[in-house]
């Protein structure tokens, strides 16, 4: 459970924005599409709801492991998404999903995955307690008990100081979530239309980020050859791009920030 253990000590477990199944999805694919680490164009909200609607990924009491398979090599890597009101997931045993955690899955990291997600679910079955993750209000709850899973279930193989030192942090601090607070994360996607001999057009939901955008110089050519632009708070990630005729060229990217 390496990897949900470093979601956790990296800050990457999030409150999820409401009580739905496909936002909450959305959100934490987006999030991974945002981790410099991972190459653009990759399509990981495509991918997990693809995946979603031929297999239901949910594990039972509260937790479901929704993943997107991917070509490329990279270490495997997961954010955890928490519902405080529970997700409707269609679980086998009809609870609601108040954990989702979210895995990226390179392809030399597929066995590593599977070993991961059998000893979580093992876990669930053999450390009880779904009702206090159930119960929480608050992110630093929810942390702990993620961790004492972790810890009860790493402590069957073997004793691990690394957990026990990550439990002593989050018992000692009273904002557990390491800075950039994940929890705070703002992702909005937003496509550009450019082309030789037009003006450059910003297309996207929050209409001060478009203004924001629609003026700041350079953006298609730092979005065109270095895949990100930065203005003030605001960072521009490119995820792929579809060429059109006439030369013009819609660039599919995220803009986030920290609210």
């Amino acid at each position: 459970m390496d990897s949900l253990l470093d979601a956790l000590q990296e800050g990457r477990l999030i409150e999820l924005p409401d009580n739905n199944k496909e936002d909450a999805l959305q959100v934490l694919a987006h999030i991974i599409e945002a981790i410099p680490s991972i190459p653009s164009g990759t399509d990981v909200v495509g991918l997990v709801t693809a995946r979603e609607r031929a297999t239901n990924t949910a594990l039972g009491m509260g937790w479901a492991c929704p993943h997107a398979r991917v070509p490329f090599e990279e270490d495997l890597l997961c954010v955890v998404g928490w519902s405080p009101t529970g997700l409707d997931y269609g679980a086998p045993d009809g609870i609601p999903v108040s954990i989702v955690v979210m895995y990226l899955v390179p392809e030399n990291q597929r066995n590593h995955f599977l070993r991961e997600v059998s000893m979580l679910a093992k876990a669930l079955t053999a450390c009880p307690g779904g009702e206090k993750l159930r119960e929480a209000r608050e992110l630093n709850q929810v942390r702990e008990h993620l961790l004492e899973l972790i810890g009860t279930t790493k402590e069957a193989a073997g004793p691990d100081t690394r957990t026990r030192m990550i439990q002593l942090q989050a018992r000692q601090t009273v904002a557990a979530i390491p800075s950039p607070e994940l929890a705070s994360l703002i992702v909005e996607p937003v496509s550009i239309v450019a082309g030789s001999g037009i003006r450059p057009v910003v297309l996207g939901q929050d209409r001060q980020l478009v203004e924001l955008l629609d003026s700041a110089p350079g953006l298609v050519e730092r979005v065109a050859n270095a895949g990100v632009y930065q203005n003030g708070d605001w960072r521009v990630v490119k995820r792929g791009e579809v060429t059109y005729q006439g030369g013009r060229v819609v660039f599919d990217c995220l803009a986030i920030r920290h609210a």
